[in-house]
This record gives C-alpha cells, sequence and structure tokens, in this order.
C-alpha cells in the first residue's frame, strides 16, 4: 500500500496540524525515526513514496488507518457539492479548512459505512429554486408542504431530517466559531455536520439553516445574501408566519419570549427578530427588548431550556452493522478508518440502541 498525498494533507488539516506538528508526531511514535517537517513535504506533494512502516507511522500520528491513508480523497471535482457553513465571520482560513477537511473526511466513512450496511441511501430531499418571486420564505413552506409536516413548531428537528433521508453528524468541532456544515453530493444523501457544543436553540437554528442551504442553493453566489438567505428560510421552517404570528401578537415581553422558546424551541433572540420581520413590533420596541436582554446578560447566556437533539441515524447504521453482519466495534472503526477510541466518540451512542430500533430514521 502507498499513501496517498492529498489524503495525507486531508488528515493532517483535520487534526488542526502543520507539517512541523506531523513530524513531531512521528518522532513521538517512534523515537528512532527523526522525521523532519521537509520529509513530510515531500510526502505530501508525492515527491516520495510513503509505504511500509513509514506509512503505519503516518497513520499512528494521525490516528488513521493506513488504508484511509491509501484511499483517494474524495474533495474535489464535480459531483462533489457546494460545502456551506454557518460560521462567524472572524473564523480564519486555516480554521476553516480544518471544518472542510473534517467534513471531507466524515462524508468519506459515512459512505463506507452505509455501504458496508448495504444501504441504499435513498432520500426525500430537492432542489427549491429561489428568485424574487419565489422567496426562501416560500421554499421553507414548500419543503414543510412536501414533507407533510403538521402545523406549528418541529418537535425534533434532527429526528426529521433523519427520517427524510439525511446523514447528520453531531461533534465538537474544536471551534465556537462555526456552529454546523453541510454538503450534498451527487447521487449521495446530504450530510450535515454539526457542532455539539453549541447550545440546543441555537444548534436546531443552525441545522434549519443548514437544510436552507442544500435545497436552496446549488451554485455559489454572494456570501452574505446566500446566508441571509439560510436565516430567512430557517426562521420559516421553524416559526411558520401563519403559525407563529398568533402567538407573537400576545405579547412579546421578556417572559412572553422565554414561554414561546420552550414552545417553539428557538432563542428568544430568534423570536424578537421574527416578531420584527413579521411586523408584530416596531424597530423601537426591538431595540428596547434587546438593550433590556443585553443588561441582563441573555445576549450570552439566554434563559430557559430546549430538549438537546441528538442524532441516531448513522449510530443505528454501526448497530446494523454490528448486529446482522457481526462486524465488531474494533472491525467497524476500521471500516470507517478511524482508531476504536474516536469512532465510539463520534458515533458513541450506537450501543445504546435496541435491535428493533427503526432504520427509516436513518435511511
Amino acid at each position: 500500500m502507498t499513501a496517498e498525498p492529498d489524503m495525507l494533507v486531508l488528515a493532517r488539516e483535520s487534526r488542526g496540524w502543520t507539517q512541523v506538528d506531523v513530524a513531531e508526531a512521528m518522532s513521538r511514535v517512534d523515537i528512532d525515526a527523526r522525521i523532519s517537517q521537509g520529509y513530510v513535504s515531500r510526502a505530501e506533494a508525492g515527491r516520495l513514496a510513503v509505504t511500509g512502516e513509514r506509512l503505519l507511522l503516518f497513520a499512528a500520528a494521525l490516528r488513521y488507518t493506513p488504508e484511509l491513508l491509501c484511499s483517494t480523497a474524495e474533495v474535489h471535482g464535480v459531483g462533489i457539492g457546494l460545502v456551506h457553513h454557518r460560521k462567524r465571520a472572524s473564523m480564519g482560513t486555516t480554521g476553516l479548512r480544518r471544518i472542510h477537511a473534517i467534513l471531507a473526511l466524515s462524508r468519506m466513512q459515512t459512505k463506507a459505512l452505509t455501504r458496508a450496511a448495504d444501504l441504499p441511501g435513498d432520500h426525500r430531499f430537492h432542489h427549491i429554486p429561489i428568485n424574487e418571486l419565489d422567496t426562501p420564505p416560500d421554499a421553507a413552506d414548500q419543503l414543510r408542504e412536501d414533507w407533510r409536516m403538521p402545523p406549528g413548531p418541529v418537535p425534533d428537528l434532527v429526528a426529521l431530517v433523519e427520517h427524510a433521508g439525511a446523514l447528520v453528524l453531531a461533534r465538537d468541532l474544536g471551534t465556537g466559531e462555526l456552529d454546523a456544515v453541510s454538503q450534498w453530493s451527487a447521487g449521495e444523501p446530504p450530510l450535515f455536520l454539526l457542532n455539539s457544543t453549541a447550545p440546543p436553540d441555537r444548534f436546531r437554528f443552525s441545522l434549519a439553516h443548514e437544510l436552507g442551504h442544500v435545497v436552496m442553493h446549488t451554485e455559489p453566489g454572494s456570501g452574505r445574501e446566500q446566508e441571509d438567505q439560510a436565516d430567512r428560510f430557517a426562521a420559516e421552517f421553524l416559526m411558520p408566519y401563519e403559525d407563529i404570528t398568533a402567538d407573537l401578537k400576545k405579547g412579546v415581553d421578556l417572559a412572553r419570549l422565554l414561554e414561546l422558546k420552550g414552545r417553539w424551541g428557538v432563542s428568544m433572540a430568534a423570536l424578537v427578530r421574527r416578531a420584527l420581520t413579521l411586523s408584530v413590533i416596531s424597530d423601537w420596541q426591538y431595540r428596547n427588548i434587546m438593550v433590556e436582554m443585553s443588561a441582563l446578560g441573555y445576549r450570552t447566556t439566554e434563559p430557559g431550556m430546549v430538549p438537546r437533539e441528538t442524532p441516531q441515524g448513522m449510530a443505528r447504521v454501526v448497530t446494523r452493522l454490528q448486529q446482522h453482519y457481526g462486524l465488531s466495534p474494533a472491525r467497524a472503526a476500521h471500516v470507517a478508518g478511524l482508531t476504536p477510541d474516536e469512532f465510539d466518540e463520534i458515533y458513541r451512542c450506537a450501543s445504546s440502541l435496541p435491535e428493533s430500533s427503526p432504520l427509516s430514521a436513518c435511511l
């Protein structure tokens, strides 16, 4: 086996490491190896072949299997799909490259696992064009109708998206500057990667935001414009105009916002913005409420609890591999190209699912 240069780069970037970091990690694994940054650079550039003991050394340092490092990196090219993300403007290029690398590897892992479980990958996603007449809220209403959703709040957004056939992963992305990232590759279900450290209300809104991206945006566009469109989609999808207006017209003060937060599963700030957008409150009322929330520290940490939603679809895939195909946890981890510890961290709820758990919520 020979390592693919692009995979060496992808694996390193997924760890947030420099070439110096990789060289140092390899040297710690084998103190006699004396790996230099120059060696790592030549390996990543394809100027030397990485095989045998050196391949095992790369794998041990990067904490991926040798087989993964020898596979073809699916990062660029026709059919890979746009990458969308909900992030802060302050997030730097290095951090974003790490997230994109994690997304690419997640796509490879989920594809390998679902293929091993012999699952077809059917889904109910489709593109909904938007223009001056057909707006993002129209797209949200259209998707709710297509998915035959009842009026009112969305009780469990993650379960809904998984039931439609998407792959959803939640993990600590190691940054507070990005809440979610998504991609829809040709011939595959959409993949949503969510930051598990985000508050539950922001977690839900970020998933709805990314849902808007994958159904509305098929080509690159103005970043700010597409982000605004995804926000408008998310607001309508989670708080449909015809349903939320009646609730907001009963009053918009802090006590009422806290009550509605529990009912709709969105932040108080999102509810205030929705009230402003729907002209239920004036600009003056909006500013006063936001000043009051800032004075109480609610802009940083809001009161009130929203239940934490946990993806179950990929965990059911892993359970299927274990129960129907006899794959041990270590072997399932190997299929994904991960160490057993990291595999358990990402898919740790798999062992808690009973055999009777339906797969319909996954694929």
